[in-house]
C-alpha cells in the first residue's frame, strides 16, 4: 500500500512540474508543438529533455557566475520569462534571414544560427568568431593552394590513352567531404509546394543543406554552426565535452586527434571509467576529481575548470586557440598559431598563403609571438597541474616540442626532394604552374605532413605512444622518405 501511494505521489509531482513547465512556454511555441509533435516525435522529445525547455533565460541568468551558462547582460521581456522553444530560435531576428518564410501564420526560417543564438549566449559567439574554426570555410575554399588539395582528393578521375585526367567536382562532392566539416554556403535557391501530412505547403529551397560545418556561411549572413558541438535539439554540455562528439571531425589520418586520445592514459580511463555514475557531464563548473577522473577534449580546451575548494584552473572559453600555443594539424610545418583566424590573408615570400616557407621557416608577421605563446602554454599547463605534478608537466612539454622539432626536419628532408624532383624534371610542381599535389611524389610530400607528422605530434601532446611510432607515426615518415628518393632516382633513370 505504501508504494502504491508513493507511485502516486511520484506521477503527481511529475505532473505538476510538466504543468508548470506548460506556463512556461509561449503560445507560439505550444502552436509549433501542437503540429509538430506528430509530425516530428523526435525532435520535440529532444527539445522536452533539454535544459532549454526547462529554464527561462530570467531564471539562468540568477544563477552565481560559476554555474551560469548565458551571458546577456539584456535580454528583450517577450523572451526573458518564457522557456526558449521552437518559435523563439526559429522566429528570432526574421529580417536578417534570407530563408525566414510564411508557416501557419509566422514568419520563421529553417536555419538557426549562432547570430540567434547569441541573443542569450554573446560571449559564446564574440569568443567563437576568434577561432579558425569560425573561419573554416573560407579558410579551405578562398586558399588557392589548399582548394587544390580538394580538388585533387575530391577531383573525378578518367582513364585513356594511358593517361589520366581530373575533372573538378561538383558542389554535392564537396559537401560530402571537406566541407562536411569546413561548412558549406547555405543559400535560398526558391520556394516549393509539398504535400505534407497537414496539407500542401511552401517550404524554400536550400542549397548547400543539410550541414552544421563549423564555418558554415549561414542564411542570414554570419558564420559558424553551434550544432557540431551542441547538437540540436537538446543543445546538450554533456554531450559537447564528451569526446565522441569532437570524433567526428577530428578522427583522421589527418586529424587524428580522437584515435590517439582513445589509446592515451586519458582516454584509457575515459573509457574504462567514463560511464560511471560518479562522472557529472553535466555539472557547471566542472570540478576535477569529482565530476570527472581524466580530462576529454573539452577540460583542456573549453570548459570552466575549478578544483574541490571552487578555484578557477581555467575560464570557460569559446575561443579554443586560448590554451594553444602551436598549430600542429593541416599544415606542411607545426608553427605557432596564427594571429587571426582568417588565415587567407598569409603570405610568404613566395606569395603562397602559407604560414612557412618551403624551408619550414615560418612568416612572424602573421603568427602569434613568443610571450603569447607562452601565455596560451600556462593556460593549458595549468590543467595538467590539477592532476599531475610540475616535474610531470614540464617533461610532457619538453618532450612536445621536441617532436614538434623533429617532425619539421622530417618534413623539411621530403620537401628537399621534391624540390629536387621539380628541379631536375621529373616532376612539374610550381615552376610549369602545374598542381603541386597531383603527381606521386607530390602526394607523398603531402602524406608526410598531412597524416604522419600530425599523428606524432598528436601522439606527443597526448600522450599515445603507438601512433607517433608505427600506427601514422615515425616509422611511416622514414619510409615515406625512401620510397620518395626511390622513386625519384627511378624516374631519373628511365630515358
Amino acid at each position: 500500500m505504501k508504494h502504491s501511494i508513493l507511485a502516486l505521489l511520484v506521477v503527481f509531482v511529475s505532473a505538476q512540474a510538466a504543468v508548470a513547465a506548460g506556463e512556461r512556454i509561449s503560445e507560439k511555441t505550444k502552436a509549433c508543438i501542437k503540429c509538430h509533435a506528430s509530425v516530428h516525435p523526435g525532435i520535440v522529445a529532444d527539445w522536452g529533455k533539454s535544459r532549454m525547455a526547462k529554464v527561462t533565460p530570467v531564471a539562468a541568468k540568477s544563477m552565481i557566475s560559476k554555474k551560469r551558462r548565458v551571458s546577456f547582460e539584456n535580454i528583450p521581456e517577450k523572451l526573458a520569462r518564457v522557456v526558449v522553444g521552437c518559435a523563439e530560435c526559429h522566429t528570432m531576428n526574421p529580417e536578417k534571414h534570407h530563408d525566414a518564410f510564411k508557416h501557419n501564420g509566422y514568419k520563421i526560417h529553417i536555419v538557426v544560427t549562432p547570430e540567434d543564438c547569441a541573443t542569450c549566449h554573446p560571449v559564446e559567439l564574440k569568443q567563437y568568431s576568434k577561432n579558425l574554426m569560425y573561419h573554416a570555410y573560407g579558410n579551405l575554399k578562398n586558399n588557392l593552394v589548399y582548394h587544390d588539395l580538394v580538388n585533387s582528393v575530391n577531383g573525378i578521375q578518367s582513364f585513356e590513352d594511358r593517361k589520366t585526367s581530373i575533372r573538378e567536382p561538383g558542389d554535392q562532392t564537396d559537401a560530402d567531404s571537406c566541407f562536411y566539416c569546413h561548412g558549406t554556403v547555405v543559400e535560398v535557391k526558391g520556394i516549393e509546394a509539398r504535400n505534407t501530412a497537414k496539407g500542401k505547403m511552401s517550404f524554400p529551397i536550400l542549397s548547400g543543406w543539410p550541414n552544421q560545418g563549423v564555418g558554415r556561411i549561414n542564411p542570414d549572413e554570419s558564420k559558424g554552426s553551434c550544432t557540431p558541438c551542441h547538437t540540436r535539439h537538446q543543445f546538450s554540455i554533456e554531450m559537447a565535452r564528451k569526446p565522441s562528439t569532437c570524433s567526428e571531425c577530428h578522427k583522421g589520418p589527418d586529424v587524428p586527434a580522437y584515435k590517439v586520445y582513445a589509446v592515451s592514459k586519458h582516454g584509457n580511463i575515459f573509457s574504462s571509467m567514463g560511464k560511471d555514475k560518479t562522472w557529472d557531464f553535466d555539472n557547471v563548473p566542472w570540478t576535477v576529481g569529482k565530476d570527472f577522473t581524466a580530462p576529454t577534449c573539452a577540460a583542456c580546451h573549453v570548459s570552466l575548470v575549478v578544483s574541490e575548494q571552487g578555484e578557477v584552473v581555467a575560464e570557460r572559453t569559446h575561443q579554443m586557440s586560448d590554451r594553444i600555443a602551436w598549430r600542429i594539424m593541416g599544415l606542411v610545418y607545426a608553427h605557432a598559431h596564427p594571429r587571426s583566424p582568417d588565415t587567407t590573408i598569409i603570405r610568404n615570400k613566395a606569395g603562397l598563403p602559407l604560414p612557412t616557407e618551403l624551408n619550414g621557416e615560418p612568416v612572424t608577421k602573421y603568427l602569434i609571438n613568443a610571450t603569447e605563446q607562452k601565455k596560451r602554454q600556462k593556460t593549458m599547463q595549468d590543467v595538467c597541474l590539477a592532476c599531475h605534478s610540475r616535474g610531470w608537466v614540464d617533461g610532457q612539454f619538453a618532450r612536445f616540442e621536441n617532436t614538434i622539432k623533429t617532425t619539421n626536419e622530417m618534413t623539411l628532408t621530403a620537401t628537399k626532394i621534391l624540390l629536387s624532383a621539380w628541379k631536375n624534371g621529373a616532376a612539374k610542381g610550381l615552376a610549369r604552374k602545374d598542381s603541386i599535389f597531383n603527381e606521386a611524389i607530390e602526394k607523398k610530400w603531402v602524406e608526410q605532413w598531412l597524416f604522419y607528422a600530425n599523428s606524432t605530434r598528436y601522439a606527443s601532446a597526448m600522450a599515445g605512444a603507438d601512433y607517433g611510432a608505427f600506427a601514422n607515426g615515425r616509422w611511416y615518415m622514414s619510409k615515406n622518405i625512401q620510397e620518395m628518393i626511390d622513386w625519384l632516382e627511378f624516374k631519373l633513370s628511365v630515358p
